[in-house]
């Protein structure tokens, strides 16, 4: 798993500095979620495989020593792919949904 919670900026430098000015700009939330398909136990594969065919935004929540980033993601794609050594597995991408400031509880 890897996700990002950046900030844009904009460049606002005033003719009369000498360094670059910054504002910074809307936030924003993106995730990777790897995961190795099992069929038989493995939910992960029951929540991605409408990635392809819906357009709904999931809750998706990381918590880490005791605090929480939930926020409502759309997931892009489902690409399974199958490794050398015989698993399936997927690297499953995700954006912020709902323009809500990701936000640590």
């Amino acid at each position: 798993m890897q996700f990002a919670t950046p900030r844009a900026v904009q460049d606002i430098t005033g003719i009369d500095k000498s360094a670059i000015e910054r504002l910074l700009l809307l936030a924003d939330f993106s995730i990777t979620l790897n995961i190795v398909a099992n069929f038989t136990a493995n939910q992960a594969h029951d929540v991605f495989k409408t990635v392809p065919s819906t357009s709904v935004a999931r809750t998706t929540t990381l918590t880490v020593a005791g605090k929480t980033l939930a926020n409502e993601v759309l997931f892009t794609d489902y690409p399974l792919q199958r490794s050398a050594s015989g698993e399936l597995t997927a690297s499953v991408p995700g954006v912020l949904a709902d323009g809500t400031v990701p936000t640590w509880a």
